[in-house]
């Protein structure tokens, strides 16, 4: 039987979340924004109420809540502000490498860091020349003894400037291209740099770093899974957080509508509210078709993922949708506005510009249409249409 309900469990954890957007984050989102100010106390504060490190398994100390869960507070998080809750969010893509492949000596040692202070981690795969081409990355990772050696530069690094340790991904095999990438746990005292902080067209609340490893070395008990195996970890790690950046997206998306929706019904023009034109009002409804959509591809995504379902095809629909429906969706919002819209004293701007990244992080939306072509077009692959043709 297929519910649509939530639980009532879930039901609190959501207004928990909206709660915590409505009265912490969006009081400071546009100054924080302006300012590119790092949101450290209301990082503090979703600690200590519970919200972060909601995926880390109950027994290390963490939340141990489902890939659904999880979701339900990305998307209130992200309605109070995308880049707040990128920076409040980032702990669950930087710990789930640990959470699906790493020892148990690295979970309890790095777990503990997270869930014992609000502390902060960092996922690094991205170079200035390794984007979407992951197996073109040039970090290595030597082993000299009982040691690796790594060496290189990440950028694009989320809360990279202020992490108590990164999930680094380097090359141990140069010439094997993704199939000689390894994963390691690189704490912060062990020698990283970081170069500087990116100035951002968007999410300027969250940071994000270009980091440099020079010759950091770590024990060979800080790899993650097995040597050479890092780029199956790193596209799990990227499959399970998908649906949560969709659902970021669904979040930045709602809140644009509902600005767009309040705004046409007080702004006058020709003599009655611009939402009394058909014009505007088709431009509604399609918004709220879209954020309607885009939830439900997420929440079928997270479902999948909870149940052991193959969902690489779920949440590559559901990433590419969700982000390209938020970008439409706070553009036409922009336009509801009118030449009001293009102005910093309006909430609509800060929106689109934050809807963007959506479309670029954890895999561009160009990606997600080449995984859900592989997908679909591979009869092997388990991901395919119930009614797709043999």
């Amino acid at each position: 039987m297929i519910d649509f309900e939530l639980t009532e469990e879930q039901r609190a954890l959501r207004e928990l979340a909206h709660a915590f957007a409505t009265n912490e984050i969006r009081p400071l989102a546009w100054r924080f924004d302006r300012e590119s100010t790092f949101p450290q106390e209301l990082i503090r504060k979703a600690w200590e109420l519970g919200l972060m490190n909601v995926y880390i398994p109950e027994r290390y100390g963490g939340g141990g809540l489902s890939a659904f869960d999880g979701a339900l507070i990305d998307e209130e998080l992200a309605w109070g502000c995308s880049g707040i809750q990128t920076s409040i969010g980032c702990n669950g893509l930087a710990a789930m490498p640990l959470i699906l492949a790493g020892s148990e000596k690295l979970k309890r040692t790095y777990f503990a860091r997270l869930v014992e202070e609000p502390r902060l981690a960092s996922f690094a795969i991205t170079e200035s020349a390794a984007g979407s081409d992951v197996g073109a990355l040039s970090t290595r990772a030597t082993r000299v003894n009982d040691r690796y050696v790594i060496s290189g530069s990440k950028c694009f690094v989320t809360n990279g400037g202020y992490a108590d340790f990164y999930v680094v991904f380097a090359k141990t095999d140069p010439d094997a291209g993704r199939r000689g990438i390894s994963c390691f746990v690189v704490p912060q005292g062990a020698g990283v740099i970081v170069d500087r902080h990116e100035d951002k067209m968007g999410q300027r609340a969250s940071n994000t770093a270009v980091v440099t490893f020079a010759d950091v070395e770590l024990p060979l008990d800080h790899l993650v899974g097995t040597e050479n195996g890092g780029f199956a970890i790193a596209m799990a790690a990227l499959d399970r957080t998908r649906p949560g950046v969709a659902a970021m997206a669904v979040g930045v998306a709602r809140a644009a509508f509902e600005f767009a929706l309040s705004y046409a019904a007080e702004r006058t023009q020709f003599g009655v509210p611009i939402a009394s034109h058909q014009a505007i009002q088709f431009m509604l409804a399609d918004m709220a078709t879209e954020i309607e959509a885009a939830r439900l591809l997420y929440w079928r995504a997270a479902f999948a993922l909870d149940h052991g379902t193959p969902a690489t095809l779920l949440c590559a629909h559901a990433k590419r949708y969700a982000a390209d429906a938020a970008m439409r969706i706070t553009t036409d919002a922009v336009q509801v506005y009118g030449g009001h819209g293009y102005i910093t004293d309006y909430p609509v701007e800060k929106l689109m510009r934050d809807a963007k990244v959506m479309q670029l992080y954890e895999g561009t939306s160009q990606i997600q249409r080449l995984v859900i072509a592989r997908e679909l077009l591979d009869p092997a692959q388990p991901g395919r249409p119930i009614d797709a043709p043999a």
